[in-house]
């Protein structure tokens, strides 16, 4: 005899009511992290490379300007040196040159803010070398602490009050930019009237200034930077 149709209930299986049963992760093997650790050094190292393009192309590319500047000025010089429209050219044409002096100064020290956090990177991914293989920390000619003294010594960089921060590619962006806003000045100032021999000093006050600033500016900037990044894995000398 058949059940009765009225009497038959099927039940639709609430959701949740019967949990799967948990799966545990499996332990990742040695091999499996080296792998994953290796990966992402390989792209820290390209993503590296590809920064380090960047700031050679826009220092380039200032220095390519500025030198279009200086060739345009000397045409114009050859007929009207001295003159009132050679000034009035020269204004027009290298504040231009110093604002774009200045937006790639200001990259530029960006962009060794982004090697920091690359070499950092590699740093931290070293210390997991070592904490699968430790043995092999003698091998290693660079660190593998993410502080401000590992990073350095990683990226081949001074620290401390060294004149090496004298000659990095922002520097002398920067030793530039001071020597045009000084021509600035000394071009403006005799427009005025100012004598040359003032003018001169004014110009030479003024780049001065300038080039101090700038290196107050990236200093203070890298100093932030590291700041905000705080070490897992410092140095033993700075614990």
């Amino acid at each position: 005899m058949e059940p009765d149709a009225q009497n038959v209930r099927f039940e639709t299986p609430v959701s949740g009511s019967n949990p799967e049963p948990e799966t545990h992760r499996e332990e990742v093997s040695a091999a499996l992290r080296v792998q994953i650790l290796s990966t992402e050094h390989w792209s820290l190292l390209a993503t590296r490379s590809q920064t380090w393009s960047e700031s050679f192309a826009r220092a380039q590319m200032f220095l390519s300007v500025l030198s279009a500047n200086v060739i345009a000025l000397a045409l114009v010089a050859q007929t009207s040196l001295l003159s009132a429209g050679f000034t009035a050219f020269a204004l027009v044409l290298l504040p231009i040159v110093l604002f774009l002096g200045l937006a790639t100064y200001v990259r530029l020290v960006a962009v060794n803010h982004d090697e920091h956090r690359w070499v950092r990177g590699m740093n931290r991914i070293r210390a997991g070398y070592l904490e699968l293989a430790p043995e092999l920390e003698r091998y290693f000619v660079t660190s593998h602490h993410d502080d401000e003294r590992g990073i350095l010594a990683t990226a081949g960089w001074k620290s401390g009050p060294t004149l090496y921060g004298y000659i990095t590619t922002p520097a002398m962006v920067g030793v530039i930019d001071a020597v045009v806003a000084g021509v600035i000045t000394y071009l403006g100032t005799t427009a005025l009237g100012l004598q040359d021999r003032l003018a001169a000093v004014l110009g030479v006050v003024v780049a001065v200034i300038w080039n101090l600033g700038l290196s107050l500016y990236a200093a203070r900037a890298s100093r932030r930077e590291f700041e905000s990044h705080p070490a897992i894995s410092p140095s033993p000398e700075s614990r």
